[in-house]
């Protein structure tokens, strides 16, 4: 037994000391590892590559039927992919709107109008997508071309459009929305005076969910990495759960296609 305990008191310290040399190789080879790979990203990114772990962006878009405010995050995937999300909201417009406004001896009365306006139509859009890299940077104050494409869940909110017309009692302002069966003061110039408050009609909201789908391509021409200033063009889809009615006797829709154009400002880290 002794013999045993004597040959465990010799072989222990050999083993722990083959154990913490093999530690020490272990640990010397990942810090060449992550020196190497910092070596690799700095080198991707003075060719070029947006190389970054999040960014953040505040989104400024114009339509072809409308416009849209919005937020954007990114998270690094690799060199040249980065998965995105982002939230919008803004207003569709219907290309037959046309402003109106009412005149007296040389001067408007009431506010401006849209004639035959039915609904307006409010979206908030809720999206997941990628970003693919599709050309760096040849230098600092060059620009990165990238492909943009994705989609998600949107939110159609309309809100009845209401006028102030001529009262039926003599003297009285009356504020009406469409309705075919009761009220044609409407659609009759002679009666509009102008169009009501733009709050008017909020608490009538009614909601109708869908689906949208976008591809484009986006040019950043920011002069260093940690910024973000871009420009994107692309094309949105959208496809609602019921039928969208924006103005008086024109036809409903369930499909909605736009160009768009999108400054992206914002930083990353």
């Amino acid at each position: 037994m002794k013999q045993y305990i004597i040959l465990l008191f010799i072989i222990t310290p050999f083993c722990l000391q083959a154990q913490e040399t093999k530690s020490k190789e272990t640990r010397k080879e990942r810090i060449e590892k992550n020196n190497q790979k910092l070596k690799k990203l700095q080198k991707d990114s003075e060719d070029g590559a947006l190389i970054f772990n999040k960014q953040s962006s505040f989104l400024i878009t114009l339509r072809s039927d409308g416009y849209a405010f919005g937020y954007e995050r990114g998270k690094f995937k690799k060199i040249n992919k980065t998965n995105l999300w982002w939230i919008t909201l803004g207003e569709r417009k219907h290309v037959k709107e046309e402003k109106l406004s009412q005149e007296f001896a040389g001067f408007q009365i009431g506010n401006p109008f849209i004639y035959g306006k039915q609904n307006n139509f409010y979206l908030l859009n809720i999206g997941l997508g990628q970003q693919k890299l599709l050309g760096g940077k040849s230098n600092k104050n060059g620009v990165a071309v990238s492909a943009i494409y994705g989609g998600g869940l949107t939110l159609g909110l309309l809100k009845p459009y209401y006028l102030e017309v001529i009262g039926r009692t003599p003297g009285t302002i009356d504020e009406i929305k469409w309705d075919e069966k009761e009220d044609l003061r409407f659609l009759n110039t002679d009666s509009i005076l102008g169009a009501a408050s733009l709050g008017k009609g909020f608490n009538e909201i009614k909601m109708n969910p869908g689906v949208f789908a976008k591809a484009a391509i986006r040019f950043d021409y920011g002069k260093f990495n940690d910024i973000v200033s871009a420009l994107e063009i692309g094309i949105n889809v959208e496809y609602y759960s019921q039928k969208v009615q924006q103005m008086v006797l024109l036809k409903e829709k369930y499909f909605f296609l736009n160009g768009y154009v999108t400054l992206i400002f914002g930083s990353r880290k």
